[in-house]
Protein backbone atom coordinates (compact mmCIF):
# COMPACT_ATOMS: atom_id res chain seq x y z
CA UNK A 1 0.00 0.00 0.00
CA UNK A 2 1.58 3.31 -0.92
CA UNK A 3 1.33 6.62 1.13
CA UNK A 4 -1.41 8.05 -1.21
CA UNK A 5 -3.70 4.66 -0.30
CA UNK A 6 -2.31 4.76 3.10
CA UNK A 7 -3.62 8.13 4.10
CA UNK A 8 -6.89 7.58 1.95
CA UNK A 9 -7.38 4.66 4.55
CA UNK A 10 -7.34 6.58 7.48
CA UNK A 11 -9.42 9.56 6.75
CA UNK A 12 -12.28 6.68 5.82
CA UNK A 13 -11.83 5.51 9.16
CA UNK A 14 -12.44 8.91 10.64
CA UNK A 15 -15.83 8.34 9.68
CA UNK A 16 -18.60 6.17 10.18
CA UNK A 17 -22.06 6.18 7.64
CA UNK A 18 -25.06 5.67 10.06
CA UNK A 19 -28.34 6.05 8.02
CA UNK A 20 -29.18 6.94 4.11
CA UNK A 21 -30.96 10.36 4.44
CA UNK A 22 -31.65 11.52 0.73
CA UNK A 23 -30.41 9.88 -3.05
CA UNK A 24 -30.74 11.17 -6.30
CA UNK A 25 -29.22 10.21 -9.84
CA UNK A 26 -25.40 10.61 -8.90
CA UNK A 27 -25.07 10.45 -5.16
CA UNK A 28 -26.35 9.23 -1.87
CA UNK A 29 -26.36 11.13 1.18
CA UNK A 30 -25.61 9.81 4.87
CA UNK A 31 -25.88 11.06 8.23
CA UNK A 32 -22.87 10.18 9.23
CA UNK A 33 -20.38 10.70 12.61
CA UNK A 34 -17.14 11.61 13.24
CA UNK A 35 -15.75 7.87 14.78
CA UNK A 36 -13.33 9.80 17.66
CA UNK A 37 -15.54 12.27 18.80
CA UNK A 38 -19.31 11.31 17.97
CA UNK A 39 -19.92 14.51 15.75
CA UNK A 40 -22.89 14.28 13.24
CA UNK A 41 -22.03 14.91 9.78
CA UNK A 42 -23.35 14.48 6.08
CA UNK A 43 -21.44 12.08 4.02
CA UNK A 44 -22.24 12.19 0.24
CA UNK A 45 -21.02 9.36 -1.40
CA UNK A 46 -20.39 10.15 -5.69
CA UNK A 47 -21.24 7.37 -7.67
CA UNK A 48 -17.84 7.69 -9.50
CA UNK A 49 -17.63 4.49 -11.10
CA UNK A 50 -20.38 5.33 -13.84
CA UNK A 51 -19.02 8.35 -15.61
CA UNK A 52 -17.16 7.37 -18.79
CA UNK A 53 -14.73 9.68 -17.69
CA UNK A 54 -14.29 8.34 -14.13
CA UNK A 55 -15.51 11.64 -12.17
CA UNK A 56 -18.68 13.67 -12.27
CA UNK A 57 -18.00 17.02 -12.96
CA UNK A 58 -19.83 17.56 -10.30
CA UNK A 59 -18.26 16.71 -8.17
CA UNK A 60 -14.83 18.17 -9.04
CA UNK A 61 -16.48 21.04 -8.85
CA UNK A 62 -17.84 20.51 -5.27
CA UNK A 63 -14.72 19.44 -4.26
CA UNK A 64 -12.81 22.29 -5.82
CA UNK A 65 -14.42 25.17 -4.39
CA UNK A 66 -15.98 24.13 -1.06
CA UNK A 67 -11.86 23.47 -0.63
CA UNK A 68 -11.16 27.33 -1.69
CA UNK A 69 -14.41 28.71 -0.03
CA UNK A 70 -14.34 29.16 4.04
CA UNK A 71 -17.06 31.72 5.56
CA UNK A 72 -19.95 31.25 8.41
CA UNK A 73 -22.60 31.20 5.47
CA UNK A 74 -21.04 28.32 3.14
CA UNK A 75 -21.15 24.47 4.10
CA UNK A 76 -17.86 23.55 5.31
CA UNK A 77 -16.39 20.66 3.52
CA UNK A 78 -14.66 18.62 6.32
CA UNK A 79 -12.88 15.94 4.48
CA UNK A 80 -12.40 13.64 1.35
CA UNK A 81 -11.79 10.19 0.95
CA UNK A 82 -12.47 7.56 -2.08
CA UNK A 83 -14.12 4.36 -1.02
CA UNK A 84 -14.20 1.11 -4.41
CA UNK A 85 -15.73 3.60 -7.16
CA UNK A 86 -17.62 6.45 -4.91
CA UNK A 87 -15.97 9.44 -3.63
CA UNK A 88 -17.10 10.58 -0.63
CA UNK A 89 -17.29 14.28 0.56
CA UNK A 90 -17.29 15.27 4.13
CA UNK A 91 -19.70 18.05 5.21
CA UNK A 92 -21.18 19.63 8.50
CA UNK A 93 -24.34 18.17 9.33
CA UNK A 94 -26.96 20.53 8.84
CA UNK A 95 -30.82 20.51 10.06
CA UNK A 96 -33.49 21.81 7.04
CA UNK A 97 -33.09 23.82 3.88
CA UNK A 98 -35.00 27.22 3.34
CA UNK A 99 -37.69 25.35 0.97
CA UNK A 100 -39.03 22.95 3.40
CA UNK A 101 -39.10 26.18 5.94
CA UNK A 102 -40.94 28.32 3.39
CA UNK A 103 -43.29 25.24 2.82
CA UNK A 104 -44.51 24.72 6.66
CA UNK A 105 -47.53 26.66 7.46
CA UNK A 106 -47.47 26.19 10.69
CA UNK A 107 -44.10 28.75 11.32
CA UNK A 108 -45.19 32.51 11.08
CA UNK A 109 -42.53 34.82 9.33
CA UNK A 110 -41.74 38.14 10.62
CA UNK A 111 -40.70 40.94 8.54
CA UNK A 112 -37.40 40.73 11.06
CA UNK A 113 -37.07 36.81 9.90
CA UNK A 114 -37.14 37.89 6.06
CA UNK A 115 -34.17 40.27 6.44
CA UNK A 116 -32.64 37.91 8.54
CA UNK A 117 -32.23 35.07 5.51
CA UNK A 118 -31.63 37.44 3.15
CA UNK A 119 -28.52 39.23 5.30
CA UNK A 120 -26.97 35.91 5.41
CA UNK A 121 -27.65 34.90 1.75
CA UNK A 122 -26.23 37.74 0.35
CA UNK A 123 -23.26 37.86 3.45
CA UNK A 124 -22.45 34.14 1.46
CA UNK A 125 -22.78 35.28 -1.81
CA UNK A 126 -20.58 38.61 -1.71
CA UNK A 127 -17.86 36.18 -0.09
CA UNK A 128 -17.98 33.61 -3.45
CA UNK A 129 -18.32 36.85 -5.68
CA UNK A 130 -15.26 38.38 -4.15
CA UNK A 131 -13.01 35.44 -4.64
CA UNK A 132 -14.38 35.00 -8.49
CA UNK A 133 -16.98 31.84 -7.72
CA UNK A 134 -20.30 32.17 -9.22
CA UNK A 135 -22.72 29.82 -7.95
CA UNK A 136 -25.30 29.17 -10.87
CA UNK A 137 -27.61 27.07 -8.91
CA UNK A 138 -29.17 29.43 -6.02
CA UNK A 139 -32.39 27.89 -4.92
CA UNK A 140 -34.27 27.68 -1.32
CA UNK A 141 -33.39 24.18 -1.04
CA UNK A 142 -29.78 24.87 -1.63
CA UNK A 143 -29.52 26.85 1.24
CA UNK A 144 -29.47 24.50 3.95
CA UNK A 145 -30.19 25.54 8.03
CA UNK A 146 -27.41 25.14 10.58
CA UNK A 147 -28.96 23.59 13.88
CA UNK A 148 -28.07 27.54 15.20
CA UNK A 149 -29.98 29.30 12.29
CA UNK A 150 -27.17 30.14 10.46
CA UNK A 151 -27.64 30.10 6.79
CA UNK A 152 -25.68 27.96 4.27
CA UNK A 153 -25.20 28.28 1.01
CA UNK A 154 -24.40 24.50 -0.45
CA UNK A 155 -24.60 22.45 -3.72
CA UNK A 156 -21.75 23.87 -5.86
CA UNK A 157 -21.76 21.17 -8.40
CA UNK A 158 -22.70 23.77 -10.57
CA UNK A 159 -20.27 26.99 -10.03
CA UNK A 160 -17.15 28.09 -12.02
CA UNK A 161 -14.90 30.76 -12.15
CA UNK A 162 -15.32 34.25 -13.75
CA UNK A 163 -11.95 35.75 -13.53
CA UNK A 164 -11.47 35.29 -17.31
CA UNK A 165 -14.49 37.30 -19.29
CA UNK A 166 -13.75 36.44 -22.42
CA UNK A 167 -14.49 32.82 -22.08
CA UNK A 168 -18.15 31.44 -22.94
CA UNK A 169 -19.74 29.75 -20.18
CA UNK A 170 -23.02 27.28 -20.83
CA UNK A 171 -26.43 29.00 -20.49
CA UNK A 172 -28.31 26.18 -19.05
CA UNK A 173 -27.79 26.62 -15.61
CA UNK A 174 -29.92 27.67 -12.54
CA UNK A 175 -32.97 25.56 -11.54
CA UNK A 176 -35.75 27.13 -14.11
CA UNK A 177 -37.64 29.25 -11.46
CA UNK A 178 -34.43 30.77 -10.60
CA UNK A 179 -33.01 31.73 -14.00
CA UNK A 180 -32.43 35.19 -14.95
CA UNK A 181 -33.38 36.06 -18.79
CA UNK A 182 -30.07 36.28 -20.19
CA UNK A 183 -29.88 33.23 -19.52
CA UNK A 184 -33.25 31.88 -20.96
CA UNK A 185 -32.35 34.13 -24.26
CA UNK A 186 -28.95 32.07 -24.57
CA UNK A 187 -26.22 34.42 -22.88
CA UNK A 188 -23.29 32.59 -23.26
CA UNK A 189 -20.58 35.95 -21.50
CA UNK A 190 -22.53 37.05 -18.33
CA UNK A 191 -21.34 37.60 -14.92
CA UNK A 192 -22.11 37.18 -10.96
CA UNK A 193 -25.70 39.39 -12.23
CA UNK A 194 -27.06 36.21 -12.65
CA UNK A 195 -26.77 34.80 -9.30
CA UNK A 196 -28.31 38.14 -8.08
CA UNK A 197 -31.61 37.68 -10.07
CA UNK A 198 -31.83 34.06 -8.26
CA UNK A 199 -31.62 35.49 -4.84
CA UNK A 200 -34.41 38.47 -5.80
CA UNK A 201 -36.18 35.28 -6.75
CA UNK A 202 -35.77 33.25 -3.61
CA UNK A 203 -36.28 37.37 -1.37
CA UNK A 204 -39.85 37.38 -3.07
CA UNK A 205 -40.23 33.45 -2.57
CA UNK A 206 -39.96 34.47 1.52
CA UNK A 207 -42.23 37.19 1.50
CA UNK A 208 -45.23 35.23 -0.62
CA UNK A 209 -44.24 31.60 0.66
CA UNK A 210 -44.76 30.60 -2.61
CA UNK A 211 -42.25 30.65 -5.69
CA UNK A 212 -42.58 33.87 -7.46
CA UNK A 213 -41.51 33.39 -11.52
CA UNK A 214 -42.80 29.53 -11.84
CA UNK A 215 -42.58 28.96 -15.49
CA UNK A 216 -43.04 25.07 -16.72
CA UNK A 217 -40.63 25.34 -20.36
CA UNK A 218 -38.24 27.98 -21.19
CA UNK A 219 -40.28 29.92 -22.67
CA UNK A 220 -43.18 29.91 -20.71
CA UNK A 221 -40.25 31.16 -18.04
CA UNK A 222 -39.98 34.11 -19.67
CA UNK A 223 -43.79 34.96 -20.49
CA UNK A 224 -43.68 34.37 -16.59
CA UNK A 225 -40.88 36.61 -15.45
CA UNK A 226 -42.48 39.73 -18.20
CA UNK A 227 -46.19 39.32 -16.60
CA UNK A 228 -45.20 39.78 -13.01
CA UNK A 229 -42.52 42.77 -14.31
CA UNK A 230 -43.02 43.47 -17.99
CA UNK A 231 -41.65 43.31 -21.06
CA UNK A 232 -38.14 44.96 -21.15
CA UNK A 233 -37.66 47.51 -24.01
CA UNK A 234 -34.56 48.34 -25.80
CA UNK A 235 -34.41 51.19 -23.09
CA UNK A 236 -34.47 48.96 -20.33
CA UNK A 237 -32.15 46.19 -21.64
CA UNK A 238 -30.05 47.39 -24.26
CA UNK A 239 -29.21 44.78 -27.10
CA UNK A 240 -31.54 42.08 -25.49
CA UNK A 241 -32.59 41.33 -28.77
CA UNK A 242 -29.64 40.67 -30.35
CA UNK A 243 -28.91 37.58 -27.71
CA UNK A 244 -28.23 34.38 -29.23
CA UNK A 245 -32.44 32.74 -28.55
CA UNK A 246 -33.84 35.76 -28.19
CA UNK A 247 -37.65 35.53 -29.57
CA UNK A 248 -40.32 37.78 -28.81
CA UNK A 249 -43.25 36.21 -26.52
CA UNK A 250 -45.45 39.19 -25.96
CA UNK A 251 -45.92 42.45 -24.95
CA UNK A 252 -46.73 42.62 -21.04
CA UNK A 253 -46.96 45.82 -19.00
CA UNK A 254 -45.09 46.80 -15.85
CA UNK A 255 -47.19 45.88 -13.07
CA UNK A 256 -45.83 47.65 -9.36
CA UNK A 257 -44.11 45.51 -7.10
CA UNK A 258 -46.30 46.88 -4.79
CA UNK A 259 -49.15 45.54 -6.04
CA UNK A 260 -48.02 41.72 -5.26
CA UNK A 261 -45.80 42.73 -2.05
CA UNK A 262 -48.44 44.93 -0.43
CA UNK A 263 -46.92 44.72 3.37
CA UNK A 264 -43.00 45.53 2.33
CA UNK A 265 -41.95 48.62 2.91
CA UNK A 266 -40.44 50.68 0.69
CA UNK A 267 -36.80 49.94 1.36
CA UNK A 268 -37.63 46.20 0.75
CA UNK A 269 -39.53 46.94 -2.74
CA UNK A 270 -36.14 49.19 -3.32
CA UNK A 271 -34.02 46.03 -2.80
CA UNK A 272 -36.00 43.37 -4.33
CA UNK A 273 -36.43 45.77 -7.52
CA UNK A 274 -32.85 46.22 -7.67
CA UNK A 275 -32.36 42.41 -7.74
CA UNK A 276 -34.25 41.56 -10.95
CA UNK A 277 -33.38 44.20 -13.12
CA UNK A 278 -33.27 42.93 -16.86
CA UNK A 279 -30.06 44.91 -17.67
CA UNK A 280 -27.34 42.57 -15.59
CA UNK A 281 -24.99 44.99 -15.74
CA UNK A 282 -27.35 47.17 -13.42
CA UNK A 283 -28.35 44.68 -10.89
CA UNK A 284 -27.64 45.62 -7.91
CA UNK A 285 -23.87 43.24 -6.23
CA UNK A 286 -24.15 41.40 -3.28
CA UNK A 287 -21.53 44.03 -1.79
CA UNK A 288 -23.91 46.77 -2.71
CA UNK A 289 -27.20 44.82 -1.61
CA UNK A 290 -25.37 44.62 2.00
CA UNK A 291 -25.18 48.19 2.55
CA UNK A 292 -28.71 48.74 1.32
CA UNK A 293 -30.64 51.27 3.83
CA UNK A 294 -33.02 48.26 3.95
CA UNK A 295 -30.91 46.14 6.51
CA UNK A 296 -30.82 49.22 8.69
CA UNK A 297 -34.01 50.01 8.96
CA UNK A 298 -36.03 48.88 12.21
CA UNK A 299 -36.53 45.69 12.62
CA UNK A 300 -33.32 44.15 13.03
CA UNK A 301 -32.49 41.14 11.07
CA UNK A 302 -33.89 38.50 14.09
CA UNK A 303 -30.63 36.86 15.39
CA UNK A 304 -30.07 33.04 13.37
CA UNK A 305 -30.64 31.59 16.71
CA UNK A 306 -34.53 33.19 17.10
CA UNK A 307 -35.38 32.09 13.50
CA UNK A 308 -38.59 29.94 13.20
CA UNK A 309 -37.60 25.97 12.79
CA UNK A 310 -39.27 22.55 12.05
CA UNK A 311 -39.71 21.11 14.90
CA UNK A 312 -42.53 20.46 17.71
CA UNK A 313 -41.38 24.07 18.86
CA UNK A 314 -41.33 25.73 15.55
CA UNK A 315 -44.80 26.71 15.60
CA UNK A 316 -45.07 29.21 18.14
CA UNK A 317 -42.17 31.90 16.85
CA UNK A 318 -40.05 33.34 19.79
CA UNK A 319 -41.79 36.77 18.55
CA UNK A 320 -39.55 39.89 18.29
CA UNK A 321 -38.26 41.38 21.88
CA UNK A 322 -34.45 43.04 22.64
CA UNK A 323 -32.46 39.80 22.45
CA UNK A 324 -34.36 38.37 19.28
CA UNK A 325 -32.80 40.67 16.98
CA UNK A 326 -29.62 41.45 16.46
CA UNK A 327 -27.34 44.37 14.39
CA UNK A 328 -26.31 43.40 11.44
CA UNK A 329 -22.16 43.46 12.33
CA UNK A 330 -23.17 40.69 14.85
CA UNK A 331 -24.73 38.33 11.88
CA UNK A 332 -21.14 37.07 11.30
CA UNK A 333 -17.97 38.56 10.73
CA UNK A 334 -16.41 39.92 8.13
CA UNK A 335 -14.31 37.68 6.24
CA UNK A 336 -11.31 38.37 4.10
CA UNK A 337 -10.83 37.56 0.27
CA UNK A 338 -8.47 34.57 0.07
CA UNK A 339 -5.32 35.46 -1.49
CA UNK A 340 -4.01 34.97 -4.45
CA UNK A 341 -1.71 32.25 -3.61
CA UNK A 342 -4.12 30.34 -2.22
CA UNK A 343 -7.14 30.64 -4.96
CA UNK A 344 -5.78 30.46 -8.51
CA UNK A 345 -7.58 32.08 -10.74
CA UNK A 346 -7.80 30.19 -14.29
CA UNK A 347 -10.64 29.49 -15.88
CA UNK A 348 -12.17 25.95 -15.23
CA UNK A 349 -12.89 24.44 -18.24
CA UNK A 350 -16.35 22.86 -17.13
CA UNK A 351 -18.45 24.81 -19.34
CA UNK A 352 -16.40 24.47 -22.28
CA UNK A 353 -14.19 21.29 -22.32
CA UNK A 354 -11.01 22.38 -23.40
CA UNK A 355 -9.39 24.50 -20.47
CA UNK A 356 -7.46 23.08 -17.10
CA UNK A 357 -9.12 22.70 -13.93
CA UNK A 358 -7.81 25.95 -12.12
CA UNK A 359 -6.10 23.74 -9.37
CA UNK A 360 -5.50 20.19 -9.62
CA UNK A 361 -7.50 17.98 -6.78
CA UNK A 362 -5.45 16.91 -4.07
CA UNK A 363 -7.63 14.75 -1.26
CA UNK A 364 -5.09 15.03 0.98
CA UNK A 365 -5.86 16.38 4.86
CA UNK A 366 -4.15 19.49 4.90
CA UNK A 367 -5.37 20.67 1.63
CA UNK A 368 -8.65 21.03 3.68
CA UNK A 369 -7.25 23.56 6.20
CA UNK A 370 -8.13 27.24 6.70
CA UNK A 371 -6.66 29.43 3.76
Amino acid sequence: MDTVEKANLERQRKWAKVKKVGEGAYAVVYQGREVATGRKVAIKKIKVGQFKDGLDMSAVREVKYLRELHHQNVIELLDVFSSKTNLNLVLEWLEADLEKIIKDRSLVFLPSDIKSWAVMTFRGLEFCHRNFVLHRDLKPNNLLIAADGQLKIADFGLARDFADPGYKMTCQVITLWYRPPELLFGSRHYSSAVDIWSVGCIFAELMLRTPYLPGESDIDQLKTIFRALGTPTEDDWPGHTKLPDYMPVGQFPKMPLRDLFTAATADCLNLLSKCLIYEPRKRVSARDALHHPYFFALPNPTHPSKLPKISTQASSHPHEDTDGNVEMDELGPGVRALPPNKLKRKLSSADEGRRPLARRLDFSQSSLGSP
